[in-house]
């Protein structure tokens, strides 16, 4: 896929749909974003010629990894002059609020759609109206059910059994006299975090030494900071003995770094995603705790890219992309040291990932400044 980072894109502010949280963009004096207005100089190949406007559906949008999605889809949008408009909604982690909010798209006449399906296959029959009613309709990351073209045109996806499977092994050689594992997830039934918890037991029936403790296949936290801690407050006050946690959202776990301090014990070893935080506390804590053993996986807030790109090449006449499927990544592991060392960058805040920013060999990714705009700092 092309997807070098461009400008960004001028959306308009969209009359009458309540169920929009955010227009990204200029403000209700311009009127649409076109070729003149775009700052790119090259158009990808999944830029058709046709007009089009592109919404992001988000099932749970507050949150600092999906802030940064959003800036990434955004971004890549940028990349198109065809989309004219470009309209984010927040489910707010209520499932008939994002499904309204699709049935407002449609509404509205939207061209074409990328969906975050937090509520899973509650989503299913909201996603097939939209496609049915021929709005191009793009589900990413976490699975509805349903089948590309019957109930949507496609499905983005990675294979979260794989991260399972890259955390299972790290837990291997981090505890390897056996250990009691705490396993935290998102939303009830996501697939996301049963793929990855299925990924983990396929790597550690062979270790029966060592077991998951608590709720399985996972403590349910909404992927929310907030419930977070209260999850990991109560599992602290029943459970002496925690040797390693695993979570598919490291940042909402570093913010509950605290119940550990107050419960007077040291944090385990830690297998999750990226982040700064993660990374930067851990950083802190080695000087009393110089054995807190980290791995991360790539955090992909640029897997909407690819989302993105479907969506607007099927709507617009572009070229599709070759593949639906965004690869896991090893990012960070302080035993091996390899692909990286556990990464604290102090100019950044805790909020920001670093797997998502550009290289001078990995482009498609934001740069400093698109992202700090994302998490609203200077």
């Amino acid at each position: 896929m092309n997807r070098k980072l461009r400008g960004a894109l001028a959306a308009l502010g969209v009359a009458g749909l309540a169920s929009v949280t955010a227009v990204l963009g200029l403000g209700a004096s311009s009127s649409a974003a076109s070729p003149s207005t775009a700052t790119t100089s090259a158009v990808p190949s999944w830029c058709g010629p046709k007009k089009i406007t592109l919404a992001l559906a988000d099932g749970f949008g507050d949150n600092n990894w999906r802030q940064i999605t959003t800036e990434n889809a955004r971004v890549e949008a940028a990349e198109c002059p065809s989309v004219t408009k470009f309209v984010y909604t927040d489910g707010q982690g209520n499932t008939q609020k994002a499904i309204s909010d699709i049935q407002g798209l449609v509404a509205q006449g939207i061209s074409a759609m990328v969906d975050f399906p937090d509520a899973g296959p509650a989503m299913l029959p909201a996603l097939t109206q939209a496609y049915k009613a021929g709005v191009v309709t793009v589900p990413y990351r976490v699975t509805p059910g349903g089948k590309a073209g019957v109930n949507y045109n496609y499905f983005i996806s990675t294979n979260f059994t794989a991260a399972g499977v890259l955390w299972g092994k790290w837990l291997v050689k981090a505890l390897p006299h056996g250990g009691n594992v705490v396993n935290l997830g998102g939303p009830p039934a996501n697939s996301q975090s049963l793929e990855e918890f299925q990924g983990m037991q396929s790597v550690l029936k062979s270790h029966p030494n060592i077991k998951f403790i608590g709720q399985t296949p996972y403590n349910v936290t909404n992927w929310d900071p907030a419930q977070t801690q209260k999850v990991i407050t109560a599992l602290l006050a029943k459970f002496p003995k925690i040797d390693a946690i695993t979570t598919d959202f490291g940042a909402a776990l570093a913010s509950s770094f605290g119940a550990f301090k107050q419960a007077g014990r040291k944090v385990p070893a830690v297998a999750t995603e990226d982040s700064n935080l993660l990374s930067c506390d851990r950083k802190a804590m080695l000087a009393t705790d110089p054995g807190f053993k980290l791995f991360t996986v790539d955090s992909q807030n640029w897997m909407v890219r690819a989302a993105v790109d479907f969506a607007v090449a099927k709507a617009s006449g572009g070229t599709l992309p070759s593949s639906t499927v965004v690869p896991q990544l090893a990012f960070e592991d302080s035993l091996s040291g390899k692909p990286n060392r556990p990464i604290c960058n102090a100019s950044l805040p805790g909020t920001a990932f670093i797997s998502s920013l550009q290289t001078s060999i990995v482009k498609d990714r934001l740069t400093v400044a698109q992202e700090k705009k994302a998490l609203g700092v200077k």
